[in-house]
């Protein structure tokens, strides 16, 4: 299914949406907050195909959200790392599992957020 692209609409919301709007890509990102940095633990984790893995990668990288940095020669391997640009998108997942906790999780939060100063 082709996607409208909203990245010219004159909403941030719509541009917002154009970049981290699909299925996968807040879950990626959800996994770089929780630490994961590399392909293999991003696919293993979220159980997702290599071609569409790929995809959202490429266009987290081309966005500005992610960048990927080297950590091996041979064979050369990259890992993923969060931008200032992707840090900056933390609030928005925690809002939202803030939301989903609330009405979506019956049977309570299956993760539970903790500031650096240890408050929930």
């Amino acid at each position: 299914m082709k996607r409208t692209p909203f990245g010219a609409w004159p909403c941030s919301i719509a541009r917002a949406v154009d970049i981290v709007g699909d299925w996968w890509t807040p879950l990626v990102l959800r996994e770089m907050f929780y630490g994961l940095k590399r392909f293999d633990e991003f696919e293993r984790t979220l159980r997702i195909g290599r071609n569409i893995l790929t995809q959202r990668l490429n266009r987290l990288v081309a966005e500005g959200l992610v960048e990927r940095v080297p950590y091996q020669d041979k064979p050369l391997r990259h890992e993923y790392v969060l931008t200032e640009m992707g840090r900056d998108f933390f609030p928005v997942l925690a809002a939202m599992t803030r939301w989903g906790d609330r009405w979506l999780a019956p049977e309570g939060a299956p993760v539970v957020l903790h500031h650096s100063c240890g408050h929930v």
